[in-house]
């Protein structure tokens, strides 16, 4: 009973716990700091979940991508969510002073909502750009050589959560931000949905063997996210939702069957082994077809120029 109780109420405990963090460390002097405090206590409490109850305990093997995945997180996703927060935050303090040159002529958003319905809504609309950047993602092969690095994980669990490549992680959050900003959402609201973003990322990711249930209607739960690293496509090219699953409602690609989502994750083609390795690879035709999974093309004796990946063949993995 108390395995069972701890299964269903340990995924809202983390993400309503990090919420009420938030706001503490929003409301206080040092708000980055505190937030960060609350954020790295989340995890290491999620990282002993994941030894006490696996969802599977092969997951807990190392895989040698602890130190890459951490590297992704703090200098690859980390620095581009650093850009985004200035390219957001600057341009609205100084609309303060001079707001005609810094911000929408425009401005559309209904700043009389209380700031929750704000929040809302505009996880709503930045949802629907990272479900459309997220879907591209899958379906160009262009860009899929990018977003691969984040499902050639053979595992899932906390520390592989912010496994981005610098590419991927910023069309996505173009995709999401920009039309808020457009919109003129104020400051608070990109702070709140980075909150959430933060908090159901690494619980999507997580190695515990929670029970979500009727949250999987509306939320990006683990549950949902093991099927869509599932090595078959059909299963894999599904869930794009970051936070909400209301996208793929909408469009026709929510995947939950009644049985346990797949163990096999992982891609049919490689990355490099290495941090830069795989920072560099997609830009190079020898390296996307290593992504891809292409046995490489031979070369004639009378050049040494490989031939670009043929733009007409399907993504070999989801």
């Amino acid at each position: 009973m108390l395995y069972s109780l701890l299964s269903y109420s340990l995924w809202p405990f983390f993400l309503v716990t990090g919420l009420i963090g938030s706001d503490i460390a929003f409301q206080s002097e040092a708000p980055l700091f505190w937030f960060n405090v609350v954020y790295l206590t989340i995890v290491a409490l999620i990282a002993l979940a994941e030894r006490l109850m696996p969802y599977d305990r092969d997951w807990l093997a190392p895989d040698g991508e602890t130190i890459n995945n951490l590297a992704h997180t703090l200098l690859s996703k980390g620095a581009v969510q650093l850009c985004a927060a200035i390219g957001a935050s600057l341009p609205m303090g100084i609309a303060t002073l001079v707001q005609p040159l810094t911000h929408p002529q425009f401005d559309l958003w209904p700043h009389a909502l209380p700031l929750a319905l704000q929040v809302v809504l505009g996880l709503i609309i930045a949802e629907l750009g990272l479900y459309a950047a997220h879907r591209f993602a899958h379906e160009s092969l262009f860009f899929w050589r990018f977003h691969a690095l984040h499902h050639s994980v053979t595992r899932l669990w906390v520390v592989n959560t912010g496994r981005f490549h610098f590419i991927d992680s910023g069309f996505k959050i173009a995709l999401s931000q920009i039309p808020l900003y457009l919109l003129g959402a104020p400051l608070p609201v990109f702070l709140w949905i980075g909150a959430v973003t933060a908090f159901i990322g690494i619980l999507t990711h997580c190695n515990i063997d929670v029970r979500t249930g009727p949250l999987d209607l509306v939320f990006s739960t683990p549950r949902l996210h093991r099927w869509h690293h599932s090595r078959v496509i059909a299963e894999g090219n599904t869930n794009y939702g970051e936070n909400l699953i209301l996208w793929d409602q909408v469009f026709g690609t929510y995947f939950n069957p009644p049985r346990e989502p797949s163990r096999d994750i992982g891609i049919t083609g490689r990355v490099a082994p290495d941090f830069l390795g795989q920072l560099v690879q997609p830009f190079s035709r020898k390296g996307a077809r290593q992504i891809l999974g292409k046995a490489p093309k031979a070369v004639a004796p009378q050049t040494a120029i490989s031939e670009p990946v043929p733009a007409d063949e399907a993504r070999p993995s989801a």
